[in-house]
């Protein structure tokens, strides 16, 4: 009870297709992180921490105030304050106006 199965290979145009959609999905992920942490690395630049490197977004979370039902942006944040020679992190959170405030450790 042999069964010889026929497998369809893929056209090559199929495959280029797929290789070029790959290959823009990667680099437009690359390039919403990189725009991430160069954003990140300016706002931590305003709240004081002007010499920062390995700047990483680790997460971005919306909020929500239950009594007043306003809605805001908190980012959790880790980076190296070359000033201080440690390693921070922290949450940067962002209001619904635009500011920004922070609530950082470096040890």
């Amino acid at each position: 009870m042999k069964h010889n199965s026929e497998v369809r290979r893929l056209p090559k145009k199929t495959i280029v297709i797929i290789i070029i959609m790959s290959l823009i999905t990667v680099l437009g992920f690359i390039f919403v992180v990189f725009t991430k942490n160069l954003k990140m690395q300016e706002v931590l630049a305003e709240l004081g921490h002007k010499h920062i490197s390995n700047i990483k977004v680790v997460n971005k979370m919306s909020v929500e105030d239950t009594q007043t039902k306003i809605k805001s942006t908190v980012y959790k944040v880790i980076f190296f304050d070359e000033e201080l020679n440690k390693e921070c992190i922290g949450f940067v959170h962002r209001s619904n106006d635009g500011k920004y405030s922070k609530d950082i450790d470096c040890k």
